[in-house]
């Protein structure tokens, strides 16, 4: 496995050729001093040598298996990592999520992953599935990956994705609940940078991988939406153009020429609420194809379940990961209302 590597660069069809595990982990250091070890499939750590990195860097993608952009993305970061046409000065670790769900084009085998995190994969008494394993290795690995550097770092996890519906806002970020601590001007404007100018802000603890690296590590973790489901080779990588240049920018240690955080630059939004499934019946009242972000006036039936009606409570509130299909229990809709800049430092 470490010739194969070495001599194809494509750490992608390494992981899909072992997507349950790798028989042994195993590194090796390229010409230009950059340590590479690969700890398990899909998960790789690429660390310069010679340099005083204060970076450590998550970059994950396939946490559902059918979004492709990111992994195709990824893969290309990996490439040049490989390649050695990046000039690497920061740490930084790339986690393939899901490869088995990647080989199905699914979004999952049995179960979300990324409602498993932050413990959720040993909730549930006797449910064991492949995601839950999954999820637990994949806390372990960000665990080991941010507690081996001491002193002070800064610490980012951003958890790849694409939407399975179309949006008015073609890229957005959830920005995960953050307690006491102020959300980030110069993140907010690197994702601006990223082409990713629609922010959403969490109202409360989840389950999400972006959530468990912000709440135990205190990393600056989003999860970023970057378009809609393609099958794999069908997505227009030049969409992407300006994200592959802002990381590259940020692993390589240049100046990253961000603006000044300017509210007229992005769009920002507060999760008011979730709407959870409480009967098998739920209905939405809008048809399957209403984008993210579509708005409703106070007021409305924005869906059914049980006899009764689900309302929209504030004056406008727009919705996002409509899902009437999840199960009992589970989110169907994220509800949002306008943000201001009050809690942004």
């Amino acid at each position: 496995m470490f010739h194969e590597l070495k001599q194809s660069k494509d750490f992608l069809a390494l992981t899909l050729a072992h997507p349950q595990h790798l028989p042994e982990s195993f590194q090796f250091t390229l010409d230009n001093q950059v340590n590479v070890q690969v700890w398990d499939t899909g998960v790789i750590v690429f660390e310069p040598l010679d340099l005083q990195h204060t970076k450590d860097i998550v970059l994950s993608c396939a946490v559902h298996g059918n979004e492709t952009a990111p992994i195709e993305l990824c893969n290309d970061l990996m490439h040049k990592l490989l390649s050695q046409e990046i000039a690497l000065t920061e740490r930084v670790m790339f986690l393939i999520g899901n490869p088995a769900a990647i080989h199905n084009g699914t979004r999952f085998i049995d179960e979300n992953l990324n409602r498993l995190f932050n413990g959720a994969h040993s909730k549930g008494e006797g449910v064991c599935n492949p995601e839950r394993v999954r999820a637990q290795k994949l806390e372990q690995y960000v665990d080991k990956f941010f507690i081996s550097q001491a002193g002070e770092r800064q610490r980012i996890h951003y958890d790849l994705h694409t939407a399975i519906r179309g949006s008015k806002h073609e890229k957005f970020a959830i920005y995960p609940y953050r307690g006491e601590r102020k959300y980030s001007r110069e993140q907010i404007m690197f994702l601006e940078s990223c082409g990713i100018n629609t922010i959403l802000f969490h109202h409360e603890p989840t389950t999400t991988f972006s959530y468990f690296s912000s709440e135990n590590y205190q990393a600056d973790a989003f999860t970023i939406e970057l378009g809609k489901v393609f099958p794999m080779g069908q997505n227009d990588m030049t969409r992407f153009i300006a994200m592959k240049e802002m990381l590259t920018l940020l692993l390589t240690g240049q100046d990253l020429q961000l603006p000044k955080f300017d509210m007229k630059r992005v769009n920002l939004y507060q999760v008011c609420r979730s709407v959870n499934k409480h009967f098998e019946d739920f209905e939405f009242t809008f048809a399957n194809d209403v984008e993210n972000f579509t708005a409703f006036p106070k007021g409305y039936t924005l869906a059914k379940e049980g006899g009764q009606d689900v309302k929209i409570e504030h004056e406008f509130e727009s919705i996002v990961f409509p899902n009437a299909k999840v199960p009992v229990g589970q989110r169907t809709v994220l509800m949002l209302k306008a943000a201001d800049d009050s809690n942004i430092d």
